[in-house]
């Protein structure tokens, strides 16, 4: 191996390093804000707040951060591999064909070990929406703010993508089929736990919140008038 060779993958190595010590930046700076919104999640409604666009644009960062390490990996073990010693052609081939197997088999869960505990549990909890029920904005046009009840099907650890379905035939001129969509994990909203009641959230009055239009899968913007009278159930 030449020193020149040796000298690239010293220096996609400190990139390597530099990735995830920005990544974890990126990561402490979402913790915090988690943090914020689950203790004062009125101050969203504030006019003039931020905080959920200052959200989104660490996710996008974080995500950013993380194909680019991918990337630098994918680099890094390609250089490797072309300084292993190599055997007769077909065995050569055999042997590649193999390891090529195994990497697209580990790949996934590589990539999510190397990353930060909050990040590997958002990554997990995504997972575990399979096949569970969601709300999800289907359109990025703002005046055109479509949400539905849809069921989840995938979802993508490499891209951070949802395959969601729509199980609500659509009107005519649209096919009349069931609509899939792919979308990011900032157009879902998962629901609370049907058997969990600690899950489930009150919402004070005045609070905006979404609603299904009765017999169907579409969802409306609404504003909570009262919340549930609680039931006292002591003996007198």
């Amino acid at each position: 191996m030449s020193s020149p060779d040796i000298a690239t993958i010293l220096e996609n190595s400190r990139e390597l390093d530099r990735l995830r010590k920005e990544q974890e930046d990126v990561l402490i700076e979402i913790n915090k804000l988690h943090k914020k919104l689950q203790a004062t999640p009125e101050v969203v409604e504030k006019p003039g707040d931020s905080s959920l666009s200052r959200l989104r644009s660490l996710y996008i960062q974080a995500k950013d951060l993380s194909e680019r390490e991918v990337t630098i990996s994918n680099l890094l073990l390609s250089q490797l591999d072309t300084f292993l010693p190599s055997g007769p052609p077909g065995q050569q081939r055999r042997k590649m064909d193999g390891n090529d197997q195994k990497r697209k088999r580990m790949k996934s869960d590589s990539d999510i070990s190397r990353l930060s505990p909050s990040m590997r549990s958002l990554i997990e909890a995504c997972v575990s929406l399979k096949d569970e029920q969601v709300a999800a904005r289907v359109t990025s046009d703002a005046e055109k703010d479509e949400w539905f009840v849809v069921k989840v099907i995938n979802f993508d650890e490499k891209t951070k993508e949802f395959e969601v379905l729509d199980e609500e035939p659509g009107d005519d001129e649209e096919g009349g089929g069931q609509r899939k969509y792919k979308l990011p994990t900032s157009c879902i909203i998962p629901f609370p736990k049907r058997n969990d009641i600690s899950s489930t959230q009150e919402f004070p009055a005045g609070r905006h919140v979404l609603a299904v239009y009765p017999g169907t899968t579409a969802l409306y913007k609404a504003t909570v008038i009262s919340t549930p009278r609680k039931v006292c159930t002591g003996i007198r």
